[in-house]
């Protein structure tokens, strides 16, 4: 299978959409961060934070959002920062790593398991 190079889009028109900027700033997001609209889109909104809106009236991952869109990561999380900034949005990061002592016990995880297979 021969894969075919990544588009990642005019550059001109990247360059466009987020006014220049190459990071979103302070704001943190991970891949799996879901997005959640707090409006509707209202007139003169940039089209792809009209888009992102519309998109997220459910909680949406960051990379289901890119994958939509056709823009790379980077861009989406620059159009993000944008939007939560202005409380467009809110972002629900996923939960960090349990601790060590907060993991199932494996007994109990070989049981499901045995469950699961069972059925």
């Amino acid at each position: 299978m021969i894969r075919k190079p990544v588009d990642t889009g005019d550059p001109h028109r990247l360059y466009t959409v987020t006014g220049g900027r190459s990071h979103a700033g302070d704001v943190r997001l991970d891949l799996v961060t879901l997005i959640v609209s707090e409006c509707r889109p209202t007139e003169g909104m940039q089209s792809e934070h009209t888009r992102i809106l519309e998109l997220c009236r459910h909680p949406t991952a960051v990379v289901e959002i890119a994958a939509d869109l056709q823009l790379p990561i980077t861009v989406v999380k620059i159009l993000l920062g944008d939007l939560l900034t202005a409380g467009r949005i809110t972002a629900r990061n996923p939960r960090p790593a349990a601790e060590h002592g907060d993991t199932p016990d494996s007994a109990l995880l070989k049981e499901v398991l045995i469950g699961l297979r069972n059925l």
